[in-house]
């Protein structure tokens, strides 16, 4: 039996704040395309109070903000771009380009083209998101992606010198010191500065996400992203203090990202809150991460391992931590997830900042139906066909009758010419 110990807010509870922040974003993307840079600045002042001769840095500037950084930050983030740049070079080793003759004379294929031109948001404010330069740069470079750019916020009034580092050294070609809305909309649409890219990737706030999404068509996007989840999936071989630290330590993320405790344990279950409680005490994140677990924080208690993994799909959560004492068990099983950490060893925030696999993963169920940002991501799957004469003539035939069945007379046409030009002593 499945019992509900904590429940989180309903979608009904949410659904006016989204609704304003869609307004919100139709407005400044439609002000954006019609007044280009003017627009782009003025947005900025009154969102950064951030107004430069110029959004995009020079190479001296670059060169002068790596040259800041304490030795020991280059090295970490040098750690973290070689784990990252591993794994994405391992995963672009499995995508192969393909050429097979179906039928005698009939050759078709694909090839792997990368995108031509990325834009990449790097998430500022409260939390600088270093990381997030590895996770969106790094990949699209790996994946072959000729033209780079790179936005983020200033932080506090300042350049945010670790993440335009970490940016330079991942590979962005450009890189701009401009955030939210007005930077996605800038890279999007394009203005007389800014020329416009093929593809937006990289997380951000509710603004920034549904400029995506309002974005998507006229340029891919990478997913449609929301809050950070978080789901932890527990029995008795783990203790509170391990289950209530993880949860916390995304929970952190914002006011609106939900942290759900899956367990068969009776005594996590009830020792939970207490110990979350305490943590908070200490936690200096404690105003952000409270409000997250107050409101959409939950305790799901089950019975048996079959029961966790069915809620588990059901959550379809971003974040997945398997705190149990088979995890494998999990690995094989579970179908929706964004990314998988097996085992107490582990933790999201490993793959959050340094381990090797890409933190931009999907949300608000989508992991039913898509993974995270990786390599392939960037690069399209493009077919081809080459037919010989009597391959063109036979396959012809049968696209004639079917074209007919269809009632698509200039399909017919096209097919029945081939008939004819290639057709030999058979030709009608």
């Amino acid at each position: 039996m499945i019992r509900y110990l904590k429940s989180a807010q309903t979608a009904a509870e949410t659904a006016e704040a989204d609704r304003k922040v869609r307004q919100t974003v139709e407005g400044i993307l439609d002000d954006v395309a019609a007044r280009g840079d003017e627009a782009v600045r003025e947005l900025s002042e009154r969102f950064d109070k951030w107004s430069p001769p110029s959004f995009r840095l020079t190479q001296a500037e670059i060169d002068a903000l790596i040259a800041s950084l304490p030795a020991q930050v280059i090295e970490d983030i040098t750690f973290a771009q070689v784990q990252i740049r591993r794994f994405a070079e391992a995963q672009l080793g499995t995508i192969h380009d393909l050429e097979i003759e179906t039928l005698p004379g009939v050759r078709l294929g694909h090839r792997n083209i990368p995108v031509a031109s990325v834009g990449c948001y790097v998430p500022g404010g409260r939390y600088p998101m270093v990381a997030s330069a590895h996770m969106s740069v790094l990949t699209a470079k790996v994946a072959g992606v000729k033209r780079v750019i790179a936005c983020t916020p200033p932080l506090g009034g300042k350049l945010p010198a670790a993440t335009i580092a970490a940016m330079a050294m991942a590979g962005a070609d450009e890189i701009h010191v401009l955030g939210g809305m007005q930077a996605v909309a800038a890279m999007a649409i394009g203005t007389a500065t800014i020329a416009p890219v093929d593809m937006l990737v990289g997380p951000g706030n509710a603004y920034v996400a549904e400029a995506k999404r309002q974005l998507y068509g006229r340029v891919g996007i990478d997913l449609f992203a929301g809050p950070t989840e978080t789901l932890i999936i527990a029995d008795d071989s783990v203790d509170a203090e391990m289950c209530a630290t993880d949860l916390l330590g995304q929970a952190e993320h914002g006011p609106t990202s939900p942290a759900i405790l899956l367990t068969t344990s009776k005594r996590i279950a009830e020792q939970i809150e207490g110990e979350i409680a305490r943590q908070l005490t200490t936690l200096a994140t404690a105003d952000v991460a409270s409000v997250a677990w107050a409101d959409h924080g939950q305790v799901i208690l089950c019975d048996t391992e079959q029961e966790m993994l069915e809620e588990a799909d059901r959550i379809a959560s971003e974040h997945v931590q398997v705190l149990t004492q088979n995890p494998r068990w999990f690995l094989e099983n579970l179908t929706n997830f964004g990314a998988l950490f097996l085992g107490p060893q582990t933790n999201v925030a490993f793959g959050d900042k340094v381990i090797g696999t890409n933190h931009t993963l999907p949300t608000k169920k989508a992991a039913r139906y898509t993974g995270g940002l990786w390599v392939g991501k960037f690069i399209k799957t493009c077919t081809y066909q080459e037919v010989d004469d009597a391959a063109s003539a036979m396959v012809g035939e049968y696209c004639s009758r079917l074209c007919a069945i269809e009632n698509f007379a200039g399909h017919k046409a096209q097919a029945d010419l081939r008939v004819r030009r290639y057709g030999g002593r058979n030709a009608a």
